[in-house]
């Protein structure tokens, strides 16, 4: 992992995004609500800064994910890249800035057309932005990206079937990286791997980015995986972002509830330091996004909660090393600090 540059400029920047999905029909056509995917997001990347996004399924991220790359409109908010809104360009300006910021899928295996060999799939960026490289040069180009990214250009007319999951999900990088982005969206791009080749796989990203100097916004629900690759992190819980700071402080001691209930639940690989930490076993499941609770959207589940969480919503707010922002009223200041059973309230 290499951190950005002191005063490294602004690449890709979330300005109070919203994005909300309509809940289906109800009696006679009505609405049946709103869900809040992502409800007022915002964060700076830098160059070469890799921003890791954690938080359980269904609080927002794969939604950001696809908003910040430009798949879903935001409902409301903006997403730039270098001061230029992603959303509000059209023509050539819209697909040259577009080419900029690209992703990596989850699923290494539905992200790619079973139809078309390894060749094929490089190639097509190319066609898609044709001006980018004459048509005799795209071809040694291919070979390149696949020796990037640590594959054989031998295989360039096998199909995705005939590789493995973590040689496919290599693929996938090489194709994100075929048009000299400088911002790569990683949605969860190992949990479908196993633990080996999850290693091999954060290790070419990060030799990547040292080589390319790349920006990440690298999305995962493993926590020591984010933890590997990230030089800042923010937490999201249905909707919003909880804690948002650099790693040490995050992960060494976490100031927001459900920062601490997530690293508490992280396992031990030392077998000596097992069982010397405390779990916080949360009750309930997270609220739904279509009906969030008012003020403080964690409140149900906080052992910290009281009336001022229910009547007021927290806003992040740095804190005063200026290392993090929370968003909560009543935040942890001694690691130390955890709930017993008693205080954890029941959905």
């Amino acid at each position: 992992m290499v951190a950005p540059e002191a005063g490294a400029e602004v690449v890709l920047a979330a300005e109070s995004v919203i994005k909300h999905f309509p809940a289906g029909r109800g009696w006679f056509g009505r609405a049946a609500g709103t869900v809040r995917a992502v409800d007022g997001v915002s964060f700076e990347l830098r160059r070469g800064e890799t921003l890791g996004v954690v938080g359980e399924s269904g609080c927002g991220k794969s939604t950001l994910a696809r908003t910040l790359v430009g798949l879903e409109q935001p409902t409301s908010g903006r997403v730039t890249f270098r001061g230029r809104d992603l959303h509000g360009l059209r023509g050539a300006d819209h697909s040259d800035l577009r080419r900029r910021v690209q992703m990596v899928l989850q699923d290494p295996y539905a992200s790619l057309n079973p139809r078309r060999t390894l060749r094929d799939t490089l190639l097509q960026p190319f066609q898609i932005h044709p001006g980018l490289l004459p048509r005799a040069k795209r071809l040694d180009r291919v070979r390149e990206l696949v020796e990037l990214v640590g594959l054989n250009p031998d295989h360039l007319d096998r199909y995705p079937f005939q590789f493995s999951g973590g040689q496919r999900q290599r693929i996938g990088i090489a194709r994100a990286l075929a048009l000299d982005p400088e911002v790569i969206v990683c949605d969860e791009p190992v949990s479908a791997l196993d633990v080996s080749v999850q290693a091999q796989v954060i290790n070419l990203l990060l030799r990547l980015q040292r080589e390319l100097n790349l920006s990440y916004v690298f999305i995962a629900h493993d926590l020591s995986v984010v933890r590997q690759i990230s030089d800042r992190i923010a937490v999201m819980y249905l909707g919003k972002i909880a804690e948002l700071g650099d790693r040490r402080p995050v992960y060494d001691t976490p100031a927001h509830p459900y920062t601490s209930a997530l690293l508490s639940a992280v396992p031990v690989p030392d077998p000596q330091a097992r069982g010397q930490g405390r779990r916080i076993l949360l009750a309930g499941d997270p609220p739904s996004p279509v009906d969030p609770p008012s003020g403080c959207r964690f409140r149900t589940r906080c052992w910290r909660a009281t009336d001022l969480c229910a009547d007021t919503e927290p806003v992040l707010t740095p804190d005063a090393a200026g290392t993090r922002s929370v968003a909560c009223h009543h935040p942890i200041s001694d690691a130390s600090v955890f709930p017993t059973s008693k205080e954890i309230p029941h959905a």
